[in-house]
């Protein structure tokens, strides 16, 4: 059986799924992908995902993309306390995983473009203050959630922390003001402050 290969890089969303890797200790051949020169954009990386982006996991043959599922994925295949310890918790990883992916993540995308990416004669600062404005009500959701408790699910740091941590760094390289927000913020610094986030988030 050969080592899982990711095809991505630590600049880019690889990055999610080499903190996970690095979580579980394993062992994986890691194919650096440059998105500045399109690498993902040539006919060789097409044959491995035709959707030109990264990161992409081929582990003995199955190929899978989408960071988060990789995530999945590789958390119930190699076990540990990041994974569920049962369906109930199973379910959970995934709505939060899912979660982020549809109430957070475009948010943070539109906020880091319009401030931060774009030149500046190019950006909207409407649209990324509309952006902010909008970004309150899923941190209170995850405010509520997280009270009284430490992490997502089972009081213990799981898959779906990763996962939900791992898109909320953008907060961090943005500079967005949370203080209303104390359990997040806790929440977030003990995420990106695990020794295996190092360089990946």
């Amino acid at each position: 059986m050969s080592k899982p290969k990711i095809y991505g890089g630590a600049k880019n969303r690889g990055r999610r799924c080499l903190w996970l890797a690095a979580e579980l200790g394993l062992d994986i051949d890691v194919v650096d992908v440059d998105l500045n020169t399109s690498q993902h954009k040539t006919p060789a990386f097409l044959k491995v995902n035709p959707n030109g982006q990264v990161p992409v996991l081929d582990d003995d043959g199955l190929v899978l993309f989408e960071s988060l599922a990789i995530n999945l994925y590789l958390a119930k295949k190699y076990g540990g306390p990041l994974t569920a310890a049962s369906l109930k918790e199973d379910a959970l990883i995934t709505q939060w995983s899912f979660w982020v992916v549809k109430e957070i993540e475009d948010l943070l995308i539109t906020i880091l473009v319009n401030r931060m990416m774009l030149p500046e004669t190019e950006r909207n600062p409407a649209a990324a203050d509309a952006a902010e404005r909008r970004l309150q009500k899923p941190l209170d959701v995850l405010e509520a959630a997280l009270n009284g408790n430490d992490y997502l699910v089972g009081n213990r740091f799981t898959v779906a922390d990763l996962n939900v941590s791992v898109v909320m760094s953008t907060i961090n390289r943005i500079g967005l003001e949370i203080a209303l927000h104390p359990n997040v913020r806790g929440w977030l610094a003990r995420c990106l402050n695990r020794p295996a986030a190092k360089g990946f988030a």
